[in-house]
């Protein structure tokens, strides 16, 4: 067991002496936690989302990150909702994309629309929609994949995970890909990689992620270390989605479940009086206002806890009571969502009109798991 691993079981076991530090929570909005207000919030972000693409065009490939990780949302919101036309736009995506995914081979950025390709592939079972997808992860499970992380290696985070980011675009894709072909070589090859970049930016004595290599010795204003919360929010709805989608019986289980318990303590900890998580997890202070996207996500992959029992409702029930009425006041009144940090890979200022198509998807996952748990 490596010294990564060994802290993590450590901390592990200590949880239940480490729950989440105590805030002075938003007095909670109970009438947004029913399943109409619920659902009539997500159906303006999603509305808003595929109105501005309808309206203002793509502006960068269908294919593109910051989009897949809104089609995330999108599906979600659809099965949610049931409402046909959220995967119907979606189907329309990957069509226009002859099913393919982005010019860069092995970026995990331009394969993470592979997951919705998948998800689809689910209801429809047409061949086309996973072939070219499926013929690329194959290539990627046949690579080495044994190249350092460090940046100082050219150009690896067009070939390897070398960013945390990666996280939710790489091994999800590969999951999602795995359940719906029965194969599991592709997802053992996704917890293989998760594995390695893990025990290079994961800091187990923090629970949290280094963005990459550059933040190691980088320091917020107040001397704490940098740790972005988007970043580690992609994490956490990367690491939801993988667990989603592992047999019971994976000899990886119980470790991957290990660290996203560990890091949901971290994470309920760090919330902020206002309920939500500011763009530095360590140095709020320094960016006093809501981010919606890292705070999304990590509603998205707590609540995804709760229904999925991995985590108690004592604990972090109440955490979700201040976050999610801290993002439907994000919502404007024609449904889009403020407050999302652009794209970065650190943590930066943001304000009531800042959004990316991102924020709107981590909106929905979150949206989606909590209308699940509201009817439970």
């Amino acid at each position: 067991m490596n010294r990564s691993s060994a802290i993590l079981v450590a901390a592990v076991f200590s949880l239940s002496a480490c729950g989440p530090v105590k805030t002075s929570p938003t007095q909670p909005a109970h009438g947004q936690f029913t399943p109409s207000a619920i659902t009539e919030t997500m159906r303006k972000v999603a509305d808003w989302q595929i109105g501005s693409w309808s309206t203002n065009g793509f502006a960068k490939p269908k294919y593109n990150w910051t989009y897949c990780a809104a089609y995330t949302g999108i599906f979600q919101a659809g099965l949610a909702t049931g409402d046909g036309k959220y995967h119907d736009f979606l189907r329309k995506v990957g069509a226009d994309l002859q099913w393919r995914t982005g010019k860069r081979r092995y970026f995990a950025d331009d394969y993470c629309v592979g997951q919705v390709f998948s998800q689809l592939y689910a209801q429809d079972r047409q061949p086309e929609m996973i072939a070219p997808w499926r013929t690329l992860a194959d290539e990627i499970v046949g690579k080495p994949n044994n190249e350092s992380l460090s940046l100082a290696t050219h150009d690896i985070i067009e070939r390897e995970w070398a960013w945390c980011d990666a996280l939710f675009m790489g091994p999800t894709s590969l999951a999602y890909l795995s359940t719906v072909t029965g194969d599991r070589k592709y997802l053992d090859t996704a917890l293989k990689l998760w594995w390695k970049t893990s025990d290079f930016l994961y800091s187990p004595e923090e629970r949290l992620y280094f963005r990459d290599e550059s933040y190691f010795d980088k320091r917020e204003k107040n001397g704490k270390k940098v740790f972005w919360s988007r970043g580690n929010g992609w994490v956490m709805a990367g690491m939801v989605r993988v667990l989603s989608n592992m047999p019971p019986d994976h000899p990886d289980r119980a470790r991957l479940l290990a660290q996203y318990r560990a890091m949901a303590a971290r994470i309920a900890g760090l919330q902020t009086a206002d309920g939500t998580w500011h763009a530095s997890l360590l140095d709020p202070g320094s960016f006093p206002t809501r981010e919606t996207s890292g705070t999304a996500f990590y509603t998205y992959a707590i609540l995804w806890g709760l229904n999925s029992g991995m985590l108690d409702r004592a604990t972090y029930w109440p955490v979700v009571e201040r976050a999610w009425p801290a993002l439907a006041s994000a919502v404007q009144p024609d449904g889009k969502l403020g407050y999302v940090q652009p794209v970065g890979a650190a943590p930066d200022k943001v304000d009531a009109n800042s959004t990316e198509t991102y924020g709107p998807g981590a909106f929905l996952l979150a949206g989606s798991e909590l209308l699940e748990y509201i009817k439970r």
